[in-house]
């Protein structure tokens, strides 16, 4: 697959990185009538709580093969046993997607892999450590209330943009990797990667660039 030299680009980079939050919290299945104002505080709130995120060590086995347009995935952890695929195809689209848009200075070469490997192991340690219950601290959205008690809520997709902005600090990116990854769609023409990893038929807003399976 080529990228296309199309001469009226989408100008995806005027919506910045926190704009491009909103837009996957808002395509989000429960957030359908959810208040705006509310979708961006949360968008703010998970990219600076991802931003924030000490370095995370990569624990899994790394394993690189082809096949990620054809599922829609740059990279995906599975967990028996701990595994991080990384899938090369798309991997290589995405560098000529930089390339093709002039976003080098954003995303320097290696970045892609570097930022899909980031991104799923930060995933990974927000699962299995005490930074989903901060992450959930942090929104401030609550499940229950009775009186003074206050259960903390589940903010779907949140984890997702905090992955994001931490990929992008780690990194050192310019932009977040939602911004390439909108930009894919846009290349693929038909092709959105949805939040669980299946591909439909629609472009921008984007979703996750890897999926977990427990």
């Amino acid at each position: 697959m080529t990228v296309k030299e199309a001469p009226a680009r989408a100008d995806l980079a005027a919506t910045d990185d926190i704009g491009w939050a909103v837009r996957l919290l808002a395509a989000t299945p429960t957030h359908e009538h959810r208040d705006p104002e509310l979708l961006h505080r949360w968008a703010r709130t998970a990219d600076a709580f991802g931003a924030a995120l000490a370095p995370v060590e990569c624990r899994a086995r790394i394993v690189e093969r082809d096949g990620g347009l054809e599922l829609g995935l740059l990279a995906r952890y599975t967990s028996r046993p701990p595994t991080v695929e990384l899938y090369t195809d798309t991997i290589d689209l995405a560098e000529r997607v930089v390339d093709a848009r002039g976003w080098r200075a954003w995303y320097p070469p290696g970045s892609v892999r570097a930022a899909a490997l980031a991104h799923e192991a930060v995933h990974v340690h927000l699962h299995h450590g005490p930074g989903k219950a901060a992450l959930k601290h942090a929104l401030g959205h609550s499940a229950l209330r009775l009186g003074r008690l206050r259960v903390p809520g589940h903010v779907a997709g949140a984890e997702e943009v905090a992955a994001h902005a931490y990929a992008r600090t780690v990194c050192g990116l310019g932009r977040s990797p939602l911004l390439l990854t909108a930009a894919l769609a846009a290349e693929t023409e038909t092709v959105t990667v949805t939040e669980n990893g299946s591909v439909t038929g629609s472009t921008p807003p984007p979703a996750r660039d890897a999926r977990r399976e427990n």
